[in-house]
């Protein structure tokens, strides 16, 4: 029988998904650059995160050098909007969000890497029949391939996915269990936030810092309902869901992001781009729900 408590988390992990998941969408409305949707995506999320925050401070203990290593890890975070944005621009919000996704394989080698936490037998089936589908998203050259520049766009792609992966490694080690969640996404959206504007004045020629409408309603928008709603719902919920359940949850974002930029941008994949993003997912989702059954056994 579920109980109140995990029916309450698993609404808000779908809440949180389905806000995450307009993040593309958001971007591409906006039409900014990809420095200036980044500053502003973090920028806009920073005074209300610091206010959720101060409302629990005295349940923040640690010291400014443990607050660094999150504020270090959104350094990873800054490089990955960018590199993000970019992909939407040349590849559409559905396939961008759909490559991103590849950090999932990139966590588990980084890890063993790192760690010494060695992967799931899964992990190395897995990689030829995600990164086969990465190819197919570019669209092997062919001209009825959706994007701009499918193939810069995948490889941007790719990047968002190992810069992500960096910084979901140096994040999981940001908190505790009695520190609140806002207190780590306050620090790493401060220091994506600095870097982004970094980028922004080092390479791209199109950084705006004067707000226009309706731009800047998306970006609110992008801000509000992804980077501090979203990821808090998602920090509050995660914990207390099964780690199969987890994983099922995280996968519906990409999904319904494909379906968002099909409805409203009419996103229209060529059949060659279709099949690798059924590819990316099913190999992503296979060793996601596969990690959270070995997990889920070591449990018991």
């Amino acid at each position: 029988m579920v109980t109140s408590r995990r029916l309450l988390a698993r609404w808000l992990a779908i809440a949180g998904v389905s806000a995450i998941s307009f993040s593309a969408i958001f971007v591409r409305l906006a039409a900014a650059s990809p420095s200036t949707a980044a500053v502003f995506r973090t920028g806009y999320a920073l005074p209300v995160l610091l206010l959720i925050w101060w409302r629990w401070r005295q349940r923040d203990h640690r010291g400014w050098r443990v607050r660094l290593l999150p504020a270090l890890a959104g350094i990873s975070l800054g490089v990955d909007f960018y590199f993000w944005h970019r992909s939407i621009d040349l590849i559409g919000a559905g396939l961008a969000t759909v490559l991103g996704n590849t950090q999932v394989l990139f966590v588990g080698f980084v890890a063993w890497i790192i760690h010494g936490e060695r992967p799931i037998r899964s992990v190395f089936w897995a990689v030829p029949v995600v990164f086969g589908g990465v190819v197919l998203v570019s669209g092997l050259g062919a001209a009825d391939a959706y994007g701009t520049d499918p193939l810069l766009g995948t490889l941007f792609g790719i990047l968002t996915g190992l810069t992500y992966t960096v910084f979901l490694l140096a994040f999981r080690h940001a908190g505790s269990e009695s520190t609140p969640a806002v207190g780590p996404l306050l620090d790493a959206t401060a220091g994506a936030f600095v870097v982004s504007l970094l980028i922004g004045l080092a390479v791209d020629p199109g950084l705006s810092l004067v707000p226009t409408w309706p731009q800047h309603g998306w970006l609110i928008a992008l801000a509000l309902g992804s980077q501090v709603l979203g990821w808090l719902f998602l920090a509050a919920a995660l914990p207390r869901l099964p780690a199969l359940e987890t994983s099922v949850l995280l996968l519906m974002q990409p999904v319904l992001t494909v379906v968002w930029a099909l409805l409203i941008f009419a996103e229209a994949l060529s059949v060659t781009q279709w099949i690798g993003v059924v590819l990316v997912l099913g190999g992503i989702g296979a060793l996601s729900l596969a990690g959270s059954l070995v997990e889920a056994r070591g449990e018991r």
